[in-house]
């Protein structure tokens, strides 16, 4: 009776305590979006905007970037410059210069007119635009004094006689050898130039009427969503606004005006500013739903605290109390004992997870065992082929001489080829060598398929990094170029080529063999690459035959064995050959620090 009295108390304590907290967070928090979320959201939203409009500003910067370059490179153009000489341009170059304006490197040029420095007109054979046009547009004041700068400038078109507002790109043109009265020329753009600057951000004028003022505080460009109601348009004096407003600044972080927010990034080349107007409508649709959500969220939270309070309170001792004796009475031996439970929660998950790891560890120690053996019979291979190599080399020393002493060349080239091969592979029990030495040891062995099959193929070796210095596992060259020449060259009989190459990419070591015989199968080539993704101890089993696998086996397990899981062997087949890689990771010590 104690117990259960005990055990009610406890339970009765914690949902007090639960309610409590619950009760204190919940009016923390509400006070809490009551004072900071409408000035967050709005900010956001606006920053949202700001972004865009800075985006715009950007752009516009770019385009009169892009409008000076090309002006100047209608300046430094032979034709214009000739045009400003004395002796001007034949009626020939007349022509040809109108129409050169016509295939400049910029978009959505309505027409264009270029006046010399002796009244000569140049525009499109269709535009029937004297001096007397230009002089009369007034056009010229919009140049200023500047010397030769490129001015963007909104007005009436008083020059080409349509009488619509358009935005006009004027340049002075002056000649680069002779102090001359310069030339001028304009270009009149089409309403889709300024529209490329508010294209760029579909988001924003989906919500925010955007458009562009010029430094007079006309209204070049507006465009409001359609989704806007009557009298959330752009305010009738937003350009006289936007001037007043920039008189001393560069950027207008969204500032609240009249009926909604202003953002505005003014480009001081060109004299335009763009602005995004976000009117109180958008702002407050948007703190609403934050409010909804947060009730939501309220009466969630409290709902799921009460019921998993009481859920939990009785649930979860007896679950955890056996997941904690299974733990601790774990010995390491016995793989069996796993947690069984039914509770319906995170428990299982935790359960489930304790008996994979168990399966994982049993597993992983099986794998250890495994690689032990395959390492000691490794070690045992090497031992065997190490028996009294000084007898080995004195014998071949010997056969040189007496071949030499014959005339026997073939014979000597062989008998070298092979103890410098055989002098590499020992390498005084170690399984390290240089990438020198690997290089030197597959040369060998292609030396002496060469001299046995004569005229079958010829090699090349690229080696591009450091070959005295950096170290690779000996002999996985060599078994590469076995299988070129055994399988790739199976079907040719002269014409053969095999080309090596050792290269450094993103720290890891690439050694290529290529041969351009017959291309690999491709069942074949699936399941050579898919041994990389094996475990060392089941290799062994991927080529039943042992045809074509032993060496490629042989290569991976020790790779494997020697660099881990970061290491691989890769065959691809190609229409003239085959391309096999093997990959060293790099960070294991293949840098000789001696």
């Amino acid at each position: 009776m104690k117990k259960t009295k005990k055990s009610s108390g406890i339970q009765r304590k914690y949902l007090k305590y639960t309610a409590a907290l619950l009760g204190l967070a919940l009016l923390l928090s509400s006070l809490g979006v009551l004072l900071t979320v409408r000035n967050q959201m709005t900010r956001l939203i606006v920053d949202k905007y700001e972004y865009m409009t800075e985006r715009m500003g950007i752009t516009l910067e770019n385009m009169f970037k892009k409008t000076d370059e090309t002006t100047a490179e209608c300046i430094l153009y032979d034709d214009v410059q000739q045009s400003l000489q004395t002796g001007g341009l034949e009626e020939v170059n007349h022509i040809s210069l109108s129409k050169y304006f016509a295939y400049i490197d910029l978009e959505h040029v309505a027409d264009y007119c270029y006046v010399d420095n002796k009244g000569n007109v140049y525009t499109r054979s269709y535009s029937d635009v004297s001096y007397e046009d230009i002089k009369d547009s007034g056009f010229e004041r919009y140049l200023g004094d500047d010397y030769s700068k490129t001015k963007w400038f909104w007005t009436k078109d008083t020059l080409f006689g349509t009488e619509d507002n358009a935005l006009f790109i004027g340049r002075y043109v002056r000649s680069l050898d002779y102090a001359h009265e310069p030339g001028m020329l304009f270009f009149k753009m089409e309403d889709g130039f300024l529209r490329e600057v508010t294209d760029i951000s579909p988001d924003l004028t989906r919500e925010a009427a955007v458009g562009i003022v010029d430094r007079e505080g006309q209204l070049c460009l507006s465009f409001a969503p359609e989704n806007f109601k009557t009298g959330e348009s752009v305010p009738e004096n937003i350009g006289e606004m936007v001037v007043r407003k920039m008189e001393d600044q560069q950027v207008l972080s969204g500032e609240q005006v009249t009926g909604g927010v202003l953002s505005v990034y003014r480009d001081e080349t060109s004299g335009l500013s763009v602005f995004s107007f976000v009117p109180d409508r958008i702002l407050n649709q948007r703190l609403i739903s934050v409010f909804l959500v947060l009730v939501a969220i309220y009466l969630l939270v409290t709902a799921v605290a009460v019921v998993l309070s009481i859920y939990f309170s009785r649930r979860f001792t007896k679950p955890i109390q056996v997941i904690k004796e299974t733990m601790t009475e774990f010995d390491g031996n016995n793989f069996d004992r796993t947690i069984g439970l039914n509770t319906h929660t995170e428990l299982d998950e935790i359960g489930r997870a304790y008996n994979k790891m168990l399966k994982n560890i049993q597993r992983l120690l099986d794998e250890i065992k495994a690689q032990e053996r395959e390492l000691r019979a490794a070690e045992l291979n090497t031992l065997i082929s190490q028996i009294n190599p000084h007898f080995l080399y004195n014998t071949l020393d010997t056969i040189y001489m007496l071949a030499r002493i014959n005339g026997e060349e073939t014979t000597m080239r062989m008998i070298q080829a092979l103890s410098k091969y055989l002098r590499l592979s020992l390498s005084k029990g170690s399984d390290i060598v240089t990438v020198e030495d690997e290089l030197e040891n597959v040369r060998s062995y292609m030396e002496i398929q060469q001299i046995r099959n004569e005229n079958l193929f010829s090699y090349d070796i690229d080696c591009c990094v450091d070959p005295v210095n950096t170290r690779i596992l000996k002999l996985i060259l060599q078994p590469i170029v076995e299988n070129s020449v055994k399988y790739g060259f199976q079907d040719i009989y002269e014409g053969g080529r095999i080309v090596i190459s050792v290269e450094e990419k993103e720290g890891n070591i690439y050694l290529n063999v290529y041969n351009n015989g017959t291309p690999i199968e491709e069942s074949v080539m699936e399941k050579i690459n898919k041994m990389n993704t094996m475990p060392v101890s089941e290799l062994k089993n991927c080529f039943e035959d042992k045809k074509h696998g032993y060496g490629v086996m042989n290569i991976l397990t020790r790779l494997r064995l020697k660099y881990g899981d970061g290491a691989g062997f890769y065959c691809q087949a190609q229409k003239d050959g085959t391309i096999c890689t093997i990959k060293i990771p790099g960070g294991v010590g293949e840098k000789d620090e001696n």
